[in-house]
């Protein structure tokens, strides 16, 4: 990614240029110290002059008033403010009339900002205060005074706080009176600018100790520049987050999000004082010291999946890259391109005014006796051992084997010696894409899931299948689209979830179809605020789990269909600053505090806890850097961003994957195979686990035991010679750890003494002794296995229920035992019974 710049040759303005804002994303202001305020036209390349100051108003601050106004969307600015050497402020309209002036500050106002629903201005100046307006320019509060000059002033994306500058401080003061401010020391030198995102809710500074840095919300330090040549004069994020650009002398450069340095660009403009991004993104313009205003691109934006390489090569054109045949296509629009999101074999692609969808379709592998010249040494290894898995195996019929994201069909007969194949992957419709015309302005975030996608705008979220067809639109209360990012939305084949920026505890989820809330219709809520979420993204709607990382960086994982009952929220992580799903099996990647981790199976937690570290590949991720970023996980390929912006790839075994693609087909005797084969721990454990997740208790029995887990192996031996299907099912849950759910279960199929024995065996002595009260059975032998406990303890009895219940009855034994055989007898005809029913209703049928 780089900037393409372009100057005139003759500067428009006879001075410095203080600053610029846009309308429009083709439309400019310029404000200069010659008094004159120009509109500058990107389309017809025209410059005019909207207005002449007065000679004794020297500019120093422009801002748009923000398009969305109470609600009501704007599709272009109308008015802006002015901020002026003669401590004045004016509201002007986008004719050029000055609507009001208003006396604000003693000394230069350096800066005025807009909060983000264009209702309220903060000004700040060289008397030292900082102030908040009203839209039509009545002082609400001067929140704070102080004896140095402030000459930087941004909004906190809720508008409840103010950013500011106090030399080398930075300060956060909330508008709320009696509140704790935040302050730190930032810089070692004047600190010059700042700017704090409402999306991803960074901050920041520049200064005269030619740095720039990256704050989060709390004033840490996220990244620090080396010391340019030159002060830094200005700084300004893009309307979604993603990047940010850094103003110096003769140097204009552009940023990631985390810090590093995507291009440098050496432009003969004297320092640029002030940047301003366009609406959509895709263009800054910079107030040069020289007089120029700077127009930059921002062009060869790459999007990656697989072995297609996808480049914005210009404004309008995409150029495509096939890594494995060489082949390249370009793809030209008719407007510019705004954003663009490669994955499931499609690409997708916004301009301004419509949506792009490029289908990629796959070939599947063809039979040659001679090896294609792409086939390299390394593709005949992985097909010998695909063949030596075959035969292990035990494939009679045929296999499949997934190599660079392609299935290849070979009979049982293939062998290394006789046959290669070849693949790729073509598309016919580069040249005939589908197309429809976007029903708002400028989309800011697309998400891919594999059967349809997501288009954010300002106007909402729209679900959208590959065909062009709108499936729904969801909404919920408060919903602002314009903070939306890839860490707040997730999107599945079935599910959204969208979290809440207004509360930052809550997650709204949704069905993908109807665009309804999922389940009881109740959000997800959580204890502390939450930081990034994403949903898995294969098996049943019903089994789907949502991952979360909180603000305490703990990562927790839940389900999302939820009916009544409280669904348990389950940690399976500390110190996680990143994760990610894999794109076709739910295995869980990230990376806690100096480890990278793979959660193989993550609904172990929901299983058998005990089990969950034994299912986890780790790596020491010292060499990561700090702050490392995971950009996707895609096959057994995960991409890691390291913070000075190289990438790392990490392979991790392919046999996970291919053991969830048994388990989900019920394929249990290949999954049994694959982990003789593979002879690893990790993998038994992770069979153990799907097993009971699934019922299937032989399965379960045999990677338990081939773990050493031999306790667990004779509880499923005692689950196996259970009587009755009712009883099997509640133990399995009872294996899983849930308690609730297997003595319902029992209840509910009038198995009341096995629902008593359960809270027995568990030591649940007060609600055994109520649930043999309340159905008037076996109250005896609640208080004979609560007698014995307490001899073998050598304790005495202090419950008063127990002793109330205990007075005038002798415990027998051999009465109680011979209850017990009776219930059990009982449970045996009942299940024979039920099995005799079932087989006629079979022969019947």
């Amino acid at each position: 990614m780089r900037l393409k710049t372009s100057l005139l040759k003759e500067p428009k303005h006879k001075e410095l240029v203080s600053c610029v804002g846009w309308t429009t994303a083709d439309e400019l202001y310029s404000c200069s110290d010659d008094h004159q305020i120009l509109k500058w036209n990107l389309l017809t390349s025209e410059t005019s002059r909207v207005v002449k100051l007065p000679d004794d108003t020297y500019p120093i601050d422009l801002h748009w008033l923000p398009r969305s106004v109470g609600g009501k969307k704007q599709s272009q600015a109308e008015s802006f403010v002015l901020t002026s050497s003669d401590g004045k402020f004016h509201l002007i309209s986008k004719v050029g009339r000055v609507e009001k002036s208003v006396e604000a500050h003693s000394g230069a106002v350096l800066a005025g900002r807009w909060n983000s629903e264009g209702t309220a201005l903060a000004t700040v100046g060289e008397d030292g205060q900082v102030k908040i307006w009203s839209k039509s320019g009545m002082l609400r509060s001067t929140l704070a005074q102080q004896g140095t000059p402030v000459y930087s002033v941004a909004w906190g994306p809720d508008s409840e706080k103010v950013l500011y500058t106090s030399g080398k401080q930075l300060i956060i003061k909330p508008l709320q009176p009696n509140v704790k401010l935040l302050q730190w020391k930032a810089h070692d030198g004047l600190i010059l600018k700042t700017d704090w995102n409402s999306v991803n809710e960074l901050i920041l500074s520049a200064g005269e100790d030619c740095k720039y840095k990256v704050w989060d919300s709390y004033g840490h330090l996220l990244y620090s520049s080396q010391p340019h040549e030159y002060p830094i004069t200005s700084v300004a994020w893009s309307g979604d987050g993603e990047l940010f650009a850094v103003g110096s002398f003769h140097t204009l450069r552009l940023c990631d999000k985390t810090g590093w340095s995507y291009a440098l660009e050496k432009p003969n403009t004297g320092s640029i004082f002030n940047i301003a991004w366009s609406v959509d993104g895709t263009q800054l313009a910079g107030a040069c010291g020289n007089g120029h205003v700077i127009f930059a691109h921002v062009v060869e934006q790459r999007w990656e999946w697989k072995n297609f390489e996808i480049t914005l090569i210009k404004r309008r054109t995409m150029q495509v890259h096939n890594v494995i045949n060489d082949a390249v296509d370009l793809l030209e629009f008719r407007d510019r391109v705004i954003k663009a999101s490669l994955n499931y074999g499609h690409l997708v692609v916004s301009t301004s005014l419509q949506c792009y969808v490029f289908s990629i379709i796959i070939r599947k592998g063809e039979y040659s006796c001679t090896p294609p010249a792409i086939l390299s040494f390394s593709l005949l290894l992985v097909h010998c051992l695909y063949v030596l898995l075959q035969k292990v195996l035990l494939f009679e019929v045929e296999a499949a084997v997934v190599l660079a994201g392609c299935k290849h069909v070979c009979p049982s007969w293939v062998t290394p010696s006789t046959v290669f194949f070849e693949y790729c992957f073509c598309t016919n419709n580069w040249n005939t894409p589908l197309i429809f015309d976007l029903k708002e302005g400028t989309v800011t975030l697309i998400l891919q899931a594999e059967r349809h996608f997501l288009l954010v705008d300002g106007g909402g979220l729209y679900l959208y299948s590959y065909e062009g067809r709108l499936i729904s639109s969801p909404k919920f209360p408060g919903m602002r689209t314009d903070i939306l990012n890839a860490q707040t939305v997730s999107l599945s084949n079935d599910t959204l979830a969208v979290k809440d920026k207004a509360d930052e505890k809550v997650i709204y989820i949704f069905d993908a179809i109807s665009g309804k809330p999922l389940g009881d219709g109740k959000s997800l809520t959580h204890k502390t605020e939450i930081v990034e979420i994403a949903l898995d993204q294969k098996g049943l709607t019903n089994e789907r789990k949502i991952a979360f990382i909180d603000k305490n960086r703990d990562l927790y994982i839940t389900s999302v269909k939820r009916f009544g009952k409280e669904q348990k929220i389950v940690k399976i992580g500390t110190m996680v600053q990143t994760l990610a799903w894999n794109d076709t099996s739910n295995l869980l990647c990230g990376i806690q505090d100096t480890h990278f981790t793979v959660w193989y199976y993550p609904n172990t937690v929901y299983v058998d806890k005990d089990l969950l570290t034994k299912t986890l590949y780790e790596k020491d991720a010292s060499d990561f850097s700090k702050n490392p970023q995971i950009v996707h996980f895609v096959g057994n390929q995960i991409t890691i961003r390291r913070a000075d912006g190289s990438l790392i790839h990490i392979n991790i075994s392919p046999y996970p994957v291919i053991l969830h693609e048994y388990v989900s087909s019920s394929k249990w005797e290949d999954a049994v195979r694959l982990c003789r084969f593979v002879k690893d721990q990790t993998m038994w454990a992770c069979l153990a686990a799907m097993a009971v997740a699934n019922k299937d208790m032989a399965t379960a029995e045999i990677a338990y035991a081939s773990i050493g887990e031999i306790d667990k192996v004779q509880y499923i031996n005692f689950i196996k010679d259970l009587p009755s299907k009712e009883s099997r099912m509640a133990h399995i849950l009872l294996f899983s750890g849930n308690t609730q759910e297997a003595e319902t279960l029992l209840l509910q199929t009038g198995l009341i003494y096995q629902a008593i024995q359960v809270n027995i065996n568990l030591y649940n002595w007060d609600r055994a002794l109520e649930l043999a009260v309340k159905h008037k059975t076996h109250v005896d032998t609640v208080l004979a296995y609560r007698q014995k406990f307490l001899e073998d303890f050598g304790k005495k009895e202090t419950n008063k229920r127990f002793l109330q219940y205990a007075e005038g009855l002798e415990v027998d034994w051999n009465k109680i035992k011979a209850k017990i055989e009776m219930e059990i007898a009982k449970e045996r005809e009942r299940a024979a019974a039920s099995a005799t029913v079932r087989a006629s209703v079979t022969v019947q049928q």
